[in-house]
């Protein structure tokens, strides 16, 4: 696992007292802090690390701060971490050049301890906030994606679906005829035999019965699908709904279906439902299935990683429980897998957000931020977190039946 990625930020300044002061301030204020002491280095350790935001320096010999910051605002890889720079300069023409090139601040020499925190802070939560918003905008976008595919699906399923009753009808009859023809029939002409088994016709009288009884379950399982998506895609909803926390689960398993199967880096991950008898809930369902789709896809994560390393030879499992909690007020889902487990120091931070322990490029640190922000504000519960390493992790996640609104 690569470290985690928590409020990261990179001093650029070719003067080494300044980076040291920068540096003793940001670490005892619980900032992780790298260094590069030239644009040419800046641009190299920005696009390795990512880091969630820039103190750039104007004056530096070789590529100078502007120069840097054009750079780094031309990269699509670097293009949205916010550059603060740090300058003498009080020229306001500087400061207007730099801020034309993309900077969000500046930051005037000598360094102010409160200023340049209070800053780093401001500049941070806006980071933090824009961040959220594109997460949550995606998953509206996704929403509206899979609404769309699935109004698009129905028609037309529903025309084959509510078609092959009558098509199983119409060939039963006309296989019950075909009988009665080879019954009053006892010597077919010649070329009546011929084209019969040429066509294989005694197969056919078998096999149709069986081909249509395959076809109406493939259009019962798409619609099912469709079903599931446009369950999944309630993504809109702006008041509390009574909704099916099941159907929720199952809408999300089967959006994760592909992911279940087995590859040829692994064998097949194993689902085990085991439900209660629960009410339903009053809850955002669209939010809700958020959650499940996170939590569900990190459980997957988990087992797949823990084939990768070889740290299981277990039968690869999910298990989802669910349950009323002994006050009858809330409704307790649990989601277990045998994966690789999480280490003490990664639950403290699990739901922070930005915090990950993924490669770059592979997660934000937000899918688990959202998650515990919608059960525990949005609706007023609790997610929480159990493992040992290597032996798998467990989410805990109560809900309340009926929201309490005033």
């Amino acid at each position: 696992m690569s470290s985690p990625i928590n409020n990261s930020i990179l001093i650029v300044d070719d003067i080494p007292t300044n980076i040291k002061v920068l540096f003793d301030i940001l670490n005892q204020n619980g900032f992780r802090v790298s260094v590069a002491k030239n644009g040419q280095s800046a641009l190299a350790k920005a696009k390795e690390a990512l880091p969630n935001l820039i103190l750039l320096d104007v004056m530096m010999p070789g590529i100078d701060g502007f120069e840097t910051c054009r750079r780094l605002k031309a990269d699509p890889k670097t293009k949205d971490i916010p550059v603060i720079f740090m300058t003498a300069l009080s020229d306001t023409v500087d400061k207007v050049k730099g801020l034309k090139l993309g900077a969000v601040d500046y930051i005037t020499k000598p360094i102010e301890y409160e200023e340049i925190l209070a800053r780093i802070n401001v500049h941070l939560e806006l980071r933090r906030t824009q961040l959220k918003l594109a997460q949550e905008e995606k998953m509206s976008s996704l929403g509206q994606l899979v609404a769309g595919i699935a109004h698009e699906i129905n028609n037309p399923v529903n025309f084959i679906y509510g078609n092959l009753i009558h098509a199983q009808n119409y060939i039963t009859d006309l296989l019950d005829l075909l009988k009665l023809y080879e019954t009053h029939t006892s010597d077919p002409s010649p070329e009546i035999k011929e084209f019969s088994e040429n066509i294989e016709l005694e197969f056919i009288k078998k096999d149709l019965p069986h081909l249509l009884s395959s076809m109406a379950m493939g259009t019962e399982r798409v619609e099912q699908i469709v079903r599931s998506l446009r369950l999944f895609s309630r993504l809109e909803d702006i008041e509390f709904q009574p909704f099916n926390l099941h159907e929720g689960i199952d809408s999300t398993l089967i959006i994760l279906s592909h992911r279940l199967k087995a590859s040829p880096t692994r064998p097949i991950i194993n689902i085990i439902k085991e439900y209660s008898d629960i009410p339903l809930v009053e809850c955002y369902a669209g939010k809700l299935n958020q959650v499940f789709m996170n939590l569900l896809a990190n459980a997957i994560d988990a087992l797949e990683e823990s084939v990768v390393n070889q740290k299981t030879t277990d039968t690869l499992t999910i298990w989802i429980r669910t349950a009323v909690t002994d006050d009858q007020k809330s409704i307790l889902i649990e989601i277990v897998d045998n994966g690789i487990g999480i280490s003490p120091e990664v639950q403290q931070n699990i739901f922070e957000q930005f915090f990950t322990t993924k490669p770059l490029g592979k997660g934000t640190g937000l899918g688990l931020a959202i998650a515990h922000e919608i059960i525990v504000e949005k609706h007023g519960g609790t997610l929480q977190v159990n493992s040992t390493p290597g032996q798998g992790a467990q989410f805990l996640i109560t809900i309340p039946i009926q929201q309490v609104i005033g």
